[in-house]
């Protein structure tokens, strides 16, 4: 005789398996893996902010960013979940100027995903005004990635 499984007691299981996988958080995030996956998800978006713009011969390689990130200051460990990650971008801009000290507030959460947000006076508004007159939102604002590796 097979067992009987009802739909309450799949869901519930399903429910205590996120639930164990959210509360275990997620080993792979360090400082490396945010550095890693933080730069070329900006500069991707940077090249796409700039083809709204109507600016050309931007590229991921013209770009160059590089990413330093730290997590709460010197005496908290550069590992884990929170709000409290400062990641300093440097970049060339699509005018060709080096920024040096692009302060990137990040949030990142237990599942390995990220919320970032810079400083608008060097990467611009939440919207953009694109080559053809429109207000459209500006893809580098505030965005979001994925931590991969470590």
């Amino acid at each position: 005789m097979r067992p009987i499984i009802t739909r309450t007691a799949l869901v519930s299981a399903a429910a205590a398996g996120i639930v164990g996988t959210i509360a275990a958080g997620h080993p792979e995030i360090t400082k490396a893996g945010l550095e890693q996956a933080l730069a070329p998800t900006f500069a991707n978006l940077y090249v796409q902010q700039a083809g709204i713009l109507g600016i050309p011969g931007v590229t991921t390689a013209s770009i160059g960013a590089t990413t330093g990130c730290d997590k709460g200051g010197p005496k908290i460990a550069d590992t884990g979940a929170g709000p409290n990650w400062i990641c300093m971008m440097s970049f060339t801009d699509n005018h060709g100027h080096h920024q040096d000290a692009a302060k990137f507030e990040v949030t990142v959460h237990t599942d390995a995903t990220y919320v970032a947000g810079g400083p608008s006076k060097i990467i611009g508004l939440a919207t953009i005004t694109d080559a053809h007159g429109h207000d459209v939102p500006n893809p580098v604002f505030e965005f979001d990635g994925v931590i991969t590796g470590g």
